[in-house]
């Protein structure tokens, strides 16, 4: 696998929370200053839909009926950026399902791999993240919670704690 001089994110927005949602939209934080978003539109077989989970990421089943892309164009869309690589999701619990629901449904695998976060992070990193991803997001003033804003907030968070914490630790002699 290629890797990029900083890690790739990838975060997925959901019809629900449970094992009945569908990813309904994708985000990635590539290179610097490079982001990747879309609206998925709902397989006719996906059915559920959470009110709960439209009132955290503010888009309603009929936004993705007018403006989403089918699952074949975007499974094909992530797989031309992500080739080769490893993308890293702080919620890879819920994001790993929700992509093998979408290659599932494109008739299409991943060329690339999909890794938890925490596999790259150092403790040191691990102590100051949510600190430091409370002050990331306040800085870039995000106010909608969606899939590209999410995986960007991340990425920063990554990048600032890793030269927060790589010259506080310690060097083999």
């Amino acid at each position: 696998m290629r890797q990029p001089p900083h890690p790739y994110i990838i975060d997925i927005e959901a019809s629900g929370f449970g094992p009945h949602s569908y990813p309904i939209e994708v985000g990635l934080a590539l290179e610097p200053e490079e982001r990747f978003s879309t609206l998925i539109t709902p397989e006719r077989y996906w059915a559920h839909w959470s009110e709960q989970a439209e009132s955290v990421h503010g888009i309603s089943r009929q936004t993705l009926l007018d403006h989403g892309h089918p699952v074949r164009q975007v499974a094909a869309r992530i797989n031309r950026r992500l080739k080769g690589c490893t993308v890293y999701s702080d919620g890879w619990v819920v994001d790993k399902p929700w992509l093998i629901t979408l290659f599932a449904a494109a008739g299409m695998a991943p060329q690339f791999a999909i890794s938890a976060l925490e596999m790259i992070l150092s403790e040191a990193q691990m102590e100051i993240w949510h600190r430091v991803k409370a002050d990331i997001t306040r800085e870039l003033a995000v106010t909608r919670h969606r899939a590209s804003h999410d995986a960007l907030i991340v990425q920063q968070t990554y990048l600032r704690t890793r030269a927060m914490t790589v010259s506080s630790t310690p060097r083999s002699a």
